[in-house]
């Protein structure tokens, strides 16, 4: 039994336990707590024991940098999705020598062992402990708006106190010391090897092209260095399906210096791929009662100043067009321009169109949906291929409905969304629910209303079966939201679908309908995308499959390769027959032997071979090669046929003949 008051050494001697939490906040292990706290282990394999782990991995590579580069300046160093980073100004570049002499001096004080101890100070003190360090010193004055500061600077400063780790050595000495909230690990044993250092990278300061740009060294951390070699195997995985990659080696699409940073261009391959996806999503909408619109790519501002996208979205937006400005022979101006913009969103279109006549409740749930194009000014940093881009195709749905329909319409948005996700081959999910931070003035609205729509969500998607993680702070400025997060192949995890409620948008469009009871109500509206974005859906599948689309998907379904030139006649009329059932179907007529044929096609991830020489021709057959090698000879032509189709029609991922038997 445990005498109080203890810290979390007596409470928890099991060497996993890296940290506390305490009355619902984390702390070091070394905090001391009374009976009258709740206290919880926080283990070095949990969600927070990754982040604590890597944040402190994260001081050891700013420790060592020092060590090796004393005149180096601090910026930030946060932790990460699967590791953790830390900025620096430095007088030259980081080269990877660099980083092989950082390693070692890294694995130096891991071995040293030196403790993280958390000390409170004053800002003064702060600044006097700090004074060399300028980046450090601007932070402090930032001190309680850490959402203003910079990403990742609320591992350092924010609401509460002010405080600093020391990290001390076996004799007690401060070896090193950074601002910092923690918690830590103990100590820097507790790193252990599973941690490396990987890439390199330019960082603007607080985020912004004004400010110095700094150098910013990221890096992974994990429990065991067989975690560590299991992420580094699926990072390897992930590069050879890099959609930018595949896209290029597979013809699919590409971006033009000529056209702009982040506006693609799809090739044919791509191009029909990309008709396939919507083709199948628009089959899917007019069976479930949505009804197809269409709207302009550019608007007068005042539309977007009443969404309220340009108050809470302007740094997104491009900037404005003036036009339709008269200016007489002398120069002046008889009749003021108008500004224009690309439109960032579809849903204020969407609502003059509810609006444009009079409505009732027996239209409504209403589904409007829309394949439309939407323009926003991403920075050029953060554009990634098709994930990140600044021109999207959005497959856009708004559904207005009364209040009382608000959670069956939702149920039916997220089974609609879950069952076509799988018809694309996805079926690894789980739920997002992201709500609003109190006290942030991004979110409007009444907050009766957010609390309603958040209860709203929660209840539908807890009665989906689906795991549930909060998000706090991630909603949309007008409503929360569901967010469908999707794991791939390779288990990583994408965010697909989105099905937002906004209680605002009717408000400020003023939109009605007409009751029952002959008087006017407002509407409730949802948002909802399965997709994000076309050009986004595309590379997520894209990686997914590592171009070996299903047969459905793929850009050519069927390649004929004779053994000889004297059977290519014969292949051409299975291919015509194929081409009539309205298969993508060619034939391979080059002088390349057939071997070399056959590894082309299979570089290209062509789903089905159709090979035929004399036994084939005489017997009025046909033999399949699939992806992995394998075949299946002797099939007659109309058995052929009707596979193919019937592959196509089920939506099946052939790799192999026992795929298509």
């Amino acid at each position: 039994m445990t005498d109080f008051p203890a810290d979390g050494f007596a409470l928890f001697p099991d060497r996993s336990v890296v940290a506390l939490r305490v009355n619902g906040e984390l702390k070091d292990l070394a905090t001391i707590v009374t009976a009258d706290d709740a206290v919880e282990p926080v283990t070095i394999d949990s969600t927070d024991g990754l982040s604590i782990l890597r944040h402190s991995t994260a001081h050891v590579l700013a420790q060592a940098v020092q060590r090796v580069k004393p005149q180096t300046n601090l910026g930030i160093g946060p932790p990460v999705t699967d590791g953790f980073y830390y900025d620096f100004q430095v007088d030259e570049p980081f080269t990877p020598d660099d980083l092989k002499v950082i390693k070692k001096e890294m694995e130096r004080i891991v071995r040293e062992n030196q403790r993280f101890v958390r000390r409170v100070v004053t800002d003064d003190e702060a600044r006097a402990e700090l004074a060399d360090e300028p980046f450090k010193l601007e932070l402090i004055g930032l001190k309680g708006g850490s959402a203003e500061a910079a990403e990742g600077a609320s591992v350092e400063v924010g609401a509460g106190e002010l405080t600093i780790y020391d990290n001390v050595t076996r004799d007690g000495e401060t070896a090193w010391k950074d601002l910092c909230r923690g918690p830590h690990v103990p100590g820097t044993r507790l790193i252990g090897n599973g941690w490396d250092l990987t890439r390199i990278a330019g960082a603007y300061w607080r985020g912004s092209e004004k400010n110095p740009q700094l150098q910013r060294i990221y890096g992974t951390a994990w429990p065991t260095k067989d975690e560590l070699r299991a992420y580094q195997h699926r990072l390897e995985e992930a590069a050879k399906r890099d959609h930018r990659k595949l896209g290029k080696e597979l013809d699919l699409f590409s971006f033009p210096d000529e056209i702009g940073p982040g506006l693609s261009v799809f090739h044919p391959k791509g191009g029909i791929i990309r008709y396939e996806i919507e083709r199948y999503m628009r089959e899917r909408l007019l069976a479930s009662g949505y009804e197809v619109v269409n709207t302009p790519h550019i608007t007068k501002g005042d539309l977007f100043m009443t969404s309220g996208h340009l108050q809470w979205y302007a740094d997104g937006m491009y900037p404005p067009m003036v036009l339709d400005e008269v200016v007489d022979a002398d120069g002046h101006v008889s009749r003021e321009g108008q500004e224009y913009y690309l439109k960032p969103m579809n849903c204020p279109f969407h609502n003059l169109i509810f609006r444009s006549r009079g409505r009732s409740y027996r239209e409504l749930p209403l589904r409007l949906s829309e394949f439309g194009s939407v323009y926003r000014y991403e920075k050029s940093g953060t554009l990634s291929g098709l994930t990140r881009v600044r021109g999207m195709t959005q497959d856009d749905t708004h559904i207005y409905v009364t209040a009382e329909q608000v959670k069956g319409e939702l149920t039916h948005s997220l089974d609609f969304v879950l069952q076509t996700l799988r018809d694309y081959g996805l079926n690894d999910f789980y739920l997002e629910l992201s709500t609003k931070e109190d006290g942030n003035p991004k979110f409007i609205g009444d907050d009766a209303l957010w609390a309603e729509a958040t209860e709203t969500l929660r209840e539908v998607a807890e009665a989906s079966g689906l795991e549930l993680v909060p998000d706090p702070g991630g909603a949309a400025f007008y409503g929360p939201k569901i967010s469908v997060q999707a794991r791939d192949a390779i288990g990583r995890t994408w965010q697909m679908s989105t099905i937002q409620l906004d209680f605002n948008q009717p408000e400020r469009f003023e939109l009605e309908y007409t009751g029952p009871d002959g008087e006017k109500h407002r509407p409730v509206m949802i948002h909802r995308a399965l997709f994000g974005s076309v050009e986004r859906f595309f590379a997520i599948l894209l990686e997914h499959y590592a171009g070996a689309f299903p047969v459905w998907l793929a850009p050519v379904q069927v390649v004929a390769v004779p053994v000889a030139a004297e059977y290519g006649d014969y292949l051409q009329g299975i291919v015509a027959d194929l081409k009539t059932a309205g298969v993508r179907a060619e034939a391979d007529h080059s002088d390349d032997r057939m071997q070399k044929k056959i590894r082309t096609h299979t570089t290209q991830k062509v789903p089905l071979m159709l090979i035929a020489g004399e036994q084939d021709r005489s017997n009025g057959t046909v033999s399949f090669r699939f992806r992995d090698g394998t075949q299946l000879n002797g099939i007659p032509v109309d058995q052929a046929v009707a596979r193919i189709t019937g592959a196509i029609a089920a939506r099946t991922l052939v790799n192999t003949a026992e795929d298509l038997a």
